[in-house]
């Protein structure tokens, strides 16, 4: 998938500010397209994965609860 560079992304809540895992999201383009880009924030030039809405959440789901 391309990186989406037009689009808005929205950092993760959980992206802390220590550089460490840092995730964005572009709701912008899951609601126009049905499919959940998702990027390396620090890494915004870079690739981005296209999740569908069911792996998305299953993603989200498994990251709230899980601590690293």
């Amino acid at each position: 998938m391309s990186n989406n560079q037009g689009s808005q992304w929205v950092k993760s809540s959980y992206s802390g500010g220590e550089g460490g895992q840092c995730l964005e999201w572009a709701p912008t383009v899951a609601t126009s397209t049905g499919s959940v880009p998702v990027r390396d924030s620090k890494a915004p030039q870079g690739p981005a994965l296209s999740l569908t809405p069911g792996a998305w959440a299953t993603f989200v789901g498994f990251a709230s609860q899980t601590s690293i």
